[in-house]
């Protein structure tokens, strides 16, 4: 059973989550009347749930949805990972003042697929869909959106992950962490506990270090972890981040302002860039 972070969050992301379909299904602008006319609501209240959410009207969370909005992030809020770290951003704006603690599992742990090790697991609604969230004793360590893959999909993928690992259904021990992440508890901590390979974490560190609001490119991740050719294998990494959202993944694209893959579904690649656009903006 899903843990209902809010009812208001759950809401809303239904609500969202029908506008998008509506608005990818039409191929083209759809006004404030035509869109609240879909959803049997008035204008004026389908506006306030929306601006509510987002921070900003209809039309303009639109704008952010279409596919040339990567181009325009490319080319406006591109992002060079020298310039983040000198500007000593490294956790993404508000993350940033959320994460206290970092840790990661030993090479020889992740080699022997956490064995032994106990995970927590559990459903949350997020602003993005069903949210698949395991974690340690230590912190989170797997974030999956199941909107576009199924739940089941979600599921085997990150238990899959480290097959060796005991994992035990406990929605509330991970409940206060899931709050501060989708920004419910702002004070809150978000520890994460990374398992990865060496070079998968230094990637995810390079993911740590983009804004907000801010996109960067693939080959920009290479570059920034000395390894300039490595563009394809940043690529299979950043496919690999264990905790989407956390870890920004979808902050990546391609040189071309493409979105590239995502490994949740593009869908919400582009609403999670949405919204971080959308709040960016209206502050």
């Amino acid at each position: 059973m899903k843990t209902m972070a809010t009812d208001d969050t759950g809401y809303h992301y239904h609500v969202m989550r029908r506008a998008i379909d509506m608005i990818d299904t039409a191929g083209e602008p759809l006004s404030l009347d035509e869109l609240a006319g879909r959803m049997d609501m008035s204008p004026a209240h389908f506006q306030r749930l929306f601006t509510r959410w987002v921070g900003v009207s209809p039309k303009r969370y639109q704008q952010y949805l279409t596919l040339g909005h990567a181009k325009a992030l490319l080319a406006e809020r591109f992002t060079t990972l020298e310039a983040a770290h000198a500007a000593g951003l490294s956790g993404g704006g508000r993350l940033h003042d959320l994460f206290l603690r970092w840790e990661a599992m030993s090479p020889g742990d992740f080699a022997r697929g956490a064995d032994g090790l106990t995970i927590y697991w559990g459903w949350f609604e997020s602003p993005f869909g069903p949210a698949l969230v395991t974690g340690t004793d230590k912190g989170i360590c797997g974030m999956a959106f199941a909107g576009e893959v199924g739940e089941a999909a979600a599921f085997d993928d990150l238990t899959g992950r480290w097959p060796q690992a005991i994992f035990v259904e406990d929605p509330a021990r991970l409940g206060a962490w899931v709050e501060a992440a989708f920004g419910l508890d702002p004070k809150g901590p978000v520890p994460l506990y990374l398992i990865g390979a060496p070079f998968q974490i230094k990637v995810w560190e390079a993911l740590m270090s983009i804004p907000s609001g801010h996109v960067t490119t693939y080959s920009e991740i290479a570059q920034a972890i000395g390894n300039p050719r490595a563009v394809r294998a940043v690529g299979t990494a950043v496919g690999r981040n264990p905790v989407s959202w956390l870890i920004p993944c979808h902050r990546a694209l391609r040189k071309s302002g493409g979105l590239g893959g995502y490994h949740w579904g593009l869908p919400v690649k582009r609403a999670m860039l949405a919204y971080e656009s959308a709040r960016a903006d209206a502050g």
